[in-house]
Formats: C-alpha cells, structure tokens, sequence
C-alpha cells in the first residue's frame, strides 16, 4: 500500500507539477506560443555543441587529443 501512495505522489508530481509544458502545448494560441518550450531547449542544445566544438579545436590544437 505505501509502495502505491509513493507512486501515486510522483506520478501527480510529474503530471500536474513539472509539466507546464503540456499546458503550453495544449494553448489555443499560435503555433510559435505553443513550441517556445522546444526553442529554448534547442537553443541550450545549440550553444552545448558549440562549445563542445570549441574543446574539441583547443584539444586537437594543443596536441592532447586522445588517439585510441
């Protein structure tokens, strides 16, 4: 019985706490309001591979490169 109240919290947790997401998703807005929550995260991931890039050139450059 406790195993299924902690599940229950969790899943009214995740469902109604940390998805606002699915509350912008479901706006009768435009298209553009809808998928600002995918913008954002594609930007994040954009910038993180940009940077990575970056490492991965000053590596290289400075001759630490892992050759395995």
């Amino acid at each position: 019985m406790l195993a299924n109240n902690i599940w229950n919290i969790i899943g009214d947790l995740i469902d109604k706490g940390l998805f606002v997401y699915k509350s912008l998703r479901l706006s009768e807005g435009s298209w553009w309001s809808s998928n600002v929550v995918s913008w954002i995260f594609i930007g994040i991931g954009l910038v993180a591979l940009i940077y990575w890039m970056n490492q991965m050139r000053a590596y290289k450059k400075n001759g630490k490169e892992d050759i395995a």
